[in-house]
């Protein structure tokens, strides 16, 4: 951490005078990689200085670095949302957005979304209807036909990776089988992981050469997926890891497919399979579905 405390810059920007424009409101959430705050028209998100092994935010330049990927990522699935990446400077003991001091941390502004538009919200109130659902399904079939792909990122994406990625799951929840996880259940998710992966493996080669594996979104939920009047928006990829968001397109899907089920709308997630897979002339989709939910469960 630099010299300044992370602490005193949230102690700033909890106060409403902080910023260059009207506060119609104030909250501030926190998640175990950020504290973002809440004004009412904007969002402003801050890194935590933490290093989690799969991700290093310990350095001002490598904050700012993943400020900066995050607002080009996100992009990609989102309009007039992420609106740039501001400095918080120090001036005189003084912070300030924007401000003439020097740069001591670094947030991602966004154009702030109703909670009450999220696919999490409208689930729940019974308010998404089909042809929702197949516009968000239009919606990643194009996105993922114009993905980033190439020889890097089916690397990461390859069968051996996706079964270092199982294997290292396993090893760590082991310990936990018998206590957050019943043993044999766990045996049986490990047995039945494994066989797939020897059994399936031709496909997994066949789904590489077909281009299947893209530089995706890694996070696809219902709590990330807004439907608004300026259409669907698709917030907070995975900007830290690549190899959480280089994989086959149906891990991708399947992290959503997952949060569904477990919410009580399988329904739902069939029918957004089923109009993925028709879009994209991908019916083997099917076929990884439940073993990449397994997966992103697990």
């Amino acid at each position: 951490m630099e010299p300044h405390h992370q602490s005193e810059i949230i102690g700033a920007m909890k106060k409403p005078d902080f910023y260059p424009h009207p506060i119609q409101e104030m909250s501030v959430r926190e998640t175990h990689i950020s504290t973002v705050f809440l004004t009412g028209d904007y969002v402003y998100k801050i890194k935590k200085p933490v290093d989690l092994e799969f991700l290093d935010f310990t350095t001002l330049d490598g904050r700012r670095h993943f400020c900066h990927e995050e607002v080009t990522l996100n992009r990609r699935l989102t309009r007039d949302v992420y609106l740039d990446v501001v400095s918080i400077t120090l001036d005189d003991h003084h912070y300030g957005l924007d401000g003439h001091g020097r740069p001591v941390e670094y947030a991602v502004k966004m154009r702030q979304l109703s909670d009450k538009s999220s696919m999490f919200h409208l689930l729940r109130k019974n308010k998404l209807d089909t042809g929702s659902i197949q516009s968000l399904a239009r919606m990643l079939a194009q996105f993922y036909k114009a993905a980033k792909t190439g020889p890097e990122i089916d690397v990461i994406g390859s069968w051996k990776t996706v079964w270092s990625n199982c294997e290292e799951n396993f090893v760590q929840t082991q310990e936990s089988a018998g206590s957050i996880i019943d043993p044999r259940k766990f045996q049986i998710i490990r047995s039945v992981t494994r066989s797939f992966l020897r059994r399936r493996k031709s496909l997994f080669d066949q789904r590489l050469l077909e281009g299947k594996i893209r530089e995706c979104h890694g996070d696809l939920r219902t709590g990330h997926i807004y439907f608004t009047r300026n259409g669907i928006q698709v917030i907070d990829c995975i900007e830290f890891n690549k190899r959480f968001r280089y994989q086959d397109i149906a891990s991708d899907l399947a992290f959503l497919g997952m949060d569904l089920d477990f919410s009580g709308f399988p329904q739902t997630a069939h029918s957004l399979l089923k109009t993925y897979a028709h879009c994209s002339d991908d019916p083997d989709i099917f076929i990884l579905m439940d073993f990449y939910k397994c997966y992103r469960a697990m």
